[in-house]
């Protein structure tokens, strides 16, 4: 996730009106990694045959949705800007990453690492890039002069050691 904080005037926060969705399916959160704005809601519906009990001790959003099947009865709102780690009490392998934002100016990358902020105004930035496996969060500042401006960022990532879901 790369995400521009405007370093001149605070950035105007709009959560979209209809939830983002993680949704529970083969026994796996999807997508792995979602980046919202804080103040957005998000419903964690369950695919599965299986009962699911989402939950986080993330400081910056500690919750819990007991045992269910279906959608969830009610939307979560993540208000606090910091990564959410999100775990399943019934099947240790589940987990997943909800990166919460105080910017609108963010995006996820692709599997070749880039990422396209379009439609930033002129002015001076904090630029972050976080990664579930990175060693640390990247942040340097930037300025956007016009409309093209790029940065090329190295993350070290260490190994993955999720826990993988028995056959």
């Amino acid at each position: 996730v790369a995400s521009l904080m405007p370093l001149d005037a605070p950035p105007a926060l709009t959560p979209p009106a209809e939830p983002a969705v993680i949704v529970q399916d083969k026994e796996e959160y999807q997508p792995y990694v979602t980046a919202v704005v804080a103040g957005t809601r998000i419903s964690f519906p369950n695919r599965d045959k299986v009962q699911h009990h989402v939950y986080s001790q993330s400081k910056a959003k500690p919750f819990e949705i007991p045992l269910y099947r279906g959608e969830t009865p009610e939307p979560v709102r993540f208000d606090q800007p910091g990564v959410i780690t999100l775990g399943c009490n019934i099947h240790d392998w589940m987990s997943a990453y909800v990166v919460v934002l105080a910017t609108p100016h963010f995006a996820k990358s692709q599997d070749d690492g880039v990422v396209n902020l379009a439609t930033l105004p002129p002015g001076r930035y904090r630029l972050e890039v976080w990664h579930p496996r990175a060693t640390q969060t990247v942040t340097r500042e930037v300025t956007i002069a016009n409309d093209e401006a790029s940065q090329a960022i190295a993350v070290t990532l260490k190994q993955d050691r999720r826990i993988r879901r028995a056959p």
